[in-house]
């Protein structure tokens, strides 16, 4: 409309200016005099941009007259900085270093069982007993035999203190003493493998012979499963490119989804090998399980925070456009008046980490400007918009 307006205007001063005294443009050009010619040029110009000014006056008269034209309708918010974080979602087992089958150390008949399922146990504590084949009975013998040879040693060195006796007599009798003892100790180690003790404090998770069965450390048979459920961690494999963000000590949001329980900890050991399998490494988090329903082999997800920024600057990923450049683009709204009309302004950004609904931007915005949002995919460069809350 604007062009035709300017065609139609133009045509009429080309047609006034031929039939006055003023000569026309077809007649300098036959005339063929130069600076005729430039003169004509330079007043056309000048009155080119007088009906410029006054289109444009015109356009905006009928934008605000005109009842078929309707304003681009458009709500904004104001940037400002603040703290943000991202981070890694993965999905990993939880695990524990205690979860151990016991297995006896003697063949026998297992006689006694202290413990049941499901018992919590102290390191040390007796679970269950095997029967010695009388290997007590020749303790207590070895015992007797060992008292009356420390007698006989106590004896002769008295008197190979006081110079009676011989000397090989003292030192036959210290030697059987030590034998004994040796045999004594020998015999006390043999009979404490009749008594199946605990690791280490945790729970019996399982009880796997009954009492009454014979037992052999040769057919590889467990008695019991014991499990520590207080120093349990979870195991995840994490992309190497995050190497760098993804440290001791930092945060980590764990989710179990079948528990439906959501607990923080921290990252306590990053592994220092790259899988070239999958170009990963290791990470250890550890899980505090102070109600005890953490089990091994539970299913989480872990939310490590490899990056964080105390002054950014988030909008949301729904106002971002890409042009052909593949370059990220936002619309701002400039030049508000006190009535909220403004400019809709194209800004070229650059972008950061996502999380969630929004992205930080690293260029191209300051704090204070004001983003386009509703309305942002129907406005155009330098359209006028106004702005509703």
């Amino acid at each position: 409309m604007k062009n035709t307006l300017l065609l139609i205007l133009f045509s009429l001063i080309l047609t006034s200016c031929g039939n006055g005294t003023t000569k026309s443009v077809e007649t300098l050009i036959a005339e063929g005099n130069l600076e005729e010619i430039k003169s004509k040029k330079q007043e056309i110009t000048e009155q080119q941009k007088v009906l410029n000014t006054e289109l444009k006056l015109l356009d905006s008269v009928i934008n605000v007259k005109d009842s078929g034209s309707k304003l681009a309708l458009v709500s904004t918010f104001k940037t400002d900085v603040q703290a943000f974080q991202h981070y890694l979602d993965l999905q990993g087992n939880v695990m524990t270093k205690q979860n151990v089958l016991i297995y006896p150390e003697m063949p026998g008949t297992l006689v006694k069982v202290y413990v049941k399922e499901g018992q919590k146990v102290n390191k040390g504590q007796l679970l269950a007993t095997i029967d010695d084949g009388g290997m007590s009975s020749q303790l207590e013998q070895l015992k007797t035999q060992a008292a009356l040879a420390k007698t006989t040693f106590e004896r002769q060195k008295r008197l190979w203190d006081q110079k009676i006796g011989s000397e090989i007599q003292y030192l036959q009798a210290e030697t059987n003493y030590q034998a004994v003892v040796n045999s004594v100790k020998q015999a006390e180690s043999q009979l404490a493998k009749s008594n199946i003790r605990a690791p280490f404090s945790g729970i019996i998770d399982d009880v796997i012979q009954e009492q009454g069965t014979v037992v052999s450390p040769a057919n590889g048979q467990a008695v019991f499963r014991i499990v520590n459920l207080s120093d349990m961690y979870i195991e995840v494999d994490v992309p190497e490119g995050y190497l760098k963000g993804v440290t001791v000590g930092k945060e980590v949001k764990i989710f179990f989804p079948v528990l439906g329980d959501s607990i923080t900890s921290r990252v306590r050991q990053t592994g220092n090998f790259i899988n070239p399998t999958n170009r990963s490494f290791r990470v250890e988090i550890a899980v505090p399980n102070k109600k005890g329903n953490i089990k091994p082999n539970l299913t989480a997800r872990v939310q490590i925070n490899d990056y964080s920024s105390d002054n950014a600057i988030l909008i949301p990923q729904s106002v971002i456009s890409e042009n052909a450049l593949g370059e990220q683009y936002v619309y701002l709204a400039t030049e508000v008046d006190s009535s909220n009309m403004a400019i809709a302004k194209k800004q070229i950004i650059s972008t950061g980490q996502s999380q969630g609904d929004y992205v930080e931007v690293l260029g191209g915005i300051d704090p204070g400007v004001q983003v386009i949002s509703e309305g942002a995919r129907n406005v155009r460069e330098n359209q006028q918009v106004k702005i509703i809350q």
